[in-house]
């Protein structure tokens, strides 16, 4: 054991910088066929191999297969994951660790699946969702782009060029679009970077959790992912600090695994988990009193389980709210700079009759 932990402290170094992590769909199809395999009495080993050839990727494939050949040479399951570091998110890790020996791991895998299933299907349901805003601004700026080409063609561009902020013709096109999708690359850069580092990523998501819409549908997503994460960690007897500290890592919420620090010194001060998760001020009202509910019953983990999906549909419609407000936008913003050039170019053209006739005069 003492082999495979520094092992894994050195190898996680190494993936840190070079590793990617697996794909969720690959991972989803891994553990649901090693779950199968296991619950029918497959050996560990040859449900690793079959199970990462199904994963229909390369790198699942060579993962599984050498953590295959670690488990034969007589390491964990769990330590072998660990070699790989960055290939699997953490929780994945603590899960097997956690369950490789109590006999609950074919449920765990399972649970796994489903989890990265539902990820898998809402980032396509994203992606479907924003295409058409995406395509809405790329026409947008297609057109203001092809405005200002045009009119620097036009005789006398330069005293128009003012319409278009002073940019006109091929160059001035040029430079509308560079700004434009610099401006766009240049922001979503420093949201992956502030994300990179977690006080800033922290500072970025609790800002964001007040922002209409958009925080409605990051709480919603987060608290979903949080009772899944309570629930599947107390079913595999983690101990409470150990699991606050898996189940607030995966809300995948800055704002979140900020708190969970003090939520878990107030449990051990002797607060409820209810009080507890209230002072954080992240949590709703009915959330907190199912909670609640299940403290007294002791069923905790059973109430957030059954709460989970409701705030993952909740969040659901929220990311349909959410993408439908970007369309309403950019189609506005589309009409306005159409609107705005067209208006501008008119009085221009009107400005250019009239000194014609005052030419005849």
């Amino acid at each position: 054991m003492r082999v495979g932990l520094l092992a894994e402290s050195n190898v996680r170094g190494t993936e840190t910088v070079l590793g990617s992590q697996i794909r969720k769909q690959a991972l989803a199809v891994v553990c649901r066929n090693l779950a199968t395999m296991l619950y029918s009495g497959v050996p560990v080993v040859r449900a690793l191999e079959v199970a990462g050839r199904k994963g229909g990727d390369s790198l699942c494939r060579d993962v599984f297969t050498d953590i295959a050949d670690q488990v034969r040479a007589g390491e964990e399951l769990s330590d072998g994951m660990a070699r790989h570091g960055r290939r699997f998110p953490e929780l994945v890790i603590d899960m097997v660790r956690l369950s490789e020996h109590s006999g609950a791991l074919p449920e765990v895998l399972e649970h796994l699946a489903e989890h990265f299933d539902n990820i898998v299907a809402l980032r396509r349901k994203f992606l479907s969702q924003i295409t058409w805003p995406v395509i809405q601004f790329v026409a947008a700026t297609g057109v203001v782009s092809l405005v200002i080409f045009v009119l620097g063609m036009l005789p006398g561009g330069e005293a128009v060029s003012e319409i278009t902020f002073g940019l006109r013709g091929a160059g001035g096109a040029i430079t509308f679009l560079a700004i434009v999708y610099g401006t766009l690359m240049m922001l979503a850069g420093g949201y992956l970077a502030a994300s990179s580092v977690v006080t800033a990523r922290q500072i970025v998501d609790r800002i964001s959790l007040s922002v209409p819409v958009v925080g409605k549908c990051q709480r919603a997503f987060a608290i979903a992912r949080f009772s899944w994460a309570f629930y599947l960690t107390q079913q595999t007897g983690m101990p409470i600090r150990q699991s606050l500290q898996a189940t607030f890592q995966a809300t995948g919420n800055g704002a979140f695994q900020a708190k969970c620090e003090s939520v878990c010194r107030s449990i051990e001060e002797g607060d409820s988990l209810t009080v507890a998760l209230a002072d954080t001020g992240l949590f709703p009202q009915d959330f907190l009193e199912m909670v609640d509910v299940g403290e007294t019953s002791g069923t905790v983990p059973e109430q957030l389980h059954r709460l989970s999906p409701r705030f993952r549909e909740e969040a659901e419609r929220a990311l349909s709210l959410l993408c439908g407000a970007i369309a309403w936008a950019v189609w506005s913003i589309v009409a306005m700079f159409i609107v705005f050039f067209v208006f501008r170019f008119f009085l221009w053209y009107v400005g250019q009759i009239n000194q014609a006739l005052e030419g005849l005069q």
